[in-house]
């Protein structure tokens, strides 16, 4: 192959993804996650690891099934990484050390209450200042807790997963809100383009739900509070939708120039052709109503790739199931495809994983590339009142075998952030 097959429209090497690994509330693995994806089968549950009764949200799509040693926040979202990333290098036929950069996406981190109680408990009356971090300090100096150091420091499950499977460089560590995983994804993309790196790491990963996490979300009215039937809860694009609910999960996808991929005779199942990030400074919290940022990250994505709205077959959406993001989401995609936006294929992975927050943007675009390679579009479950005032073709409640060559994956995070990615079955 000549030199230019390898490269785009900017001259840019081709960053194609030769390995993927997930877990969510559906399963582990991307094989069992797939079959209950395009099954329409909701991951959607009960709350059982805290006590729930009193909170007005007592659902969730957490990830109960992998043993977890240290039940915290950090345990959980590191452990859920190194299963993914296992199974991605695997996928990719990659053993030893891996040899390229690290980039993850992970949630704030914090203690939980329970570990601040604890920690609380250890301070003695003559430590007792009225300055609880005063005497927070005064304990850990007295006596270290090497665990709950663990569980404060951001950086943490990167260093360990650069140990484990031997990145190269200082690993980085992002948290972007709901944009978080397309951010690595993108970072990850960008280093092979610069010609930094023949391959690159790309992790995202969440396992933060708990109390704290849903009394924040719930202050905010953003969580769906349809407890007494939780596979129907996350209903996006619907008249009666209320809410997102919260989840877990990871994904990992191995990057590398297509050149180095098909030099050592890797299986390629995608390109990661255009990336797109654009701030929205309207809200804290709330997207710009008219949806501008969203629009400018969509053409930027697209501009990345080289390619017009036309050329998008599928669109997976951010999708969250709350009142006003999916409003302002049909905006923003009537606004870039026009005309053409209801006969364009737009379903929302949420429906049945419920929404992973740090790690929606890389779960969803292993989706996406699931989607192009089986020729099957995921569909939105629990579409059973559809919004008039959002008249999309949502793909409603049963899969549909469709052969897609390009897939925009959209991430619309709190906080102002937003991110999109255009991937392509083969080079554009």
């Amino acid at each position: 192959m000549s030199k230019a097959a390898y490269t785009d429209h900017l001259g840019r090497p081709l960053v194609a993804v030769t390995g993927m690994g997930v877990v969510s509330s559906l399963g582990q693995g991307v094989s069992d996650n797939w079959a209950a994806l395009t099954a329409g089968r909701s991951g959607i549950h009960a709350i059982t690891r805290f006590p729930a009764d009193t909170l007005s949200t007592r659902i969730c799509g957490t990830v109960d099934f992998i043993d977890i040693p240290v039940p915290n926040a950090v345990e959980r979202s590191f452990a859920f990484a190194r299963e993914t990333t296992r199974e991605a290098l695997a996928q990719a036929g990659l053993s030893g050390e891996f040899g390229g950069p690290l980039f993850l996406a992970a949630p704030p981190i914090e203690p939980e209450w329970s570990a601040r109680f604890e920690l609380g408990d250890r301070v003695s009356p003559e430590d007792m200042t009225g300055n609880a971090y005063q005497e927070f300090l005064a304990v850990l100096r007295a006596k270290a807790d090497p665990a709950f150091h663990e569980a404060i420091l951001f950086g943490s499950i990167s260093e360990r997963l650069a140990d484990m499977f031997g990145t190269r460089g200082l690993p980085v560590t992002l948290s972007t809100a709901c944009a978080s995983g397309t951010t690595a994804i993108q970072l990850g993309v960008e280093a092979i383009r610069q010609g930094r790196t023949d391959r690159a790491l790309t992790v995202a990963t969440d396992g933060s739900v708990s109390a704290e996490a849903l009394i924040r979300f719930a202050l905010l009215s953003a969580l769906s509070t349809n407890n007494d039937a939780p596979e129907k809860a996350s209903r996006p694009f619907t008249k009666d939708r209320d809410g997102f609910v919260i989840a877990e999960g990871a994904a990992t996808l191995v990057l590398e120039s297509l050149e180095a991929a098909l030099a050592r005779g890797a299986r390629i199942h995608g390109i990661i052709s255009g990336c797109g990030e654009k701030a929205d400074d309207f809200h804290r919290t709330r997207s710009s109503p008219g949806g501008a940022p969203a629009i400018a990250t969509i053409r930027a994505a697209l501009d990345d790739a080289g390619l017009d709205a036309d050329a998008i077959g599928y669109i997976n959406a951010h999708g969250t199931s709350t009142p006003e993001n999916d409003k302002m989401e049909y905006l923003a995609l009537s606004s870039v495809f026009g005309e053409r936006m209801p006969d364009v294929p737009v379903s929302s992975n949420k429906s049945m994983i419920g929404h992973t927050l740090t790690a929606a943007g890389a779960v969803e675009a292993v989706f996406s590339l699931l989607t192009m390679q089986h020729g099957v579009l995921p569909p939105t479950i629990n579409y059973d009142n559809p919004d008039p005032a959002i008249p999309l073709d949502v793909v409603p409640n049963v899969k549909r075998d469709a052969q897609v060559t390009s897939v925009l994956s959209n991430s619309f995070g709190f906080g102002g952030q937003n991110a999109c990615l255009v991937m392509t079955a083969e080079p554009a």
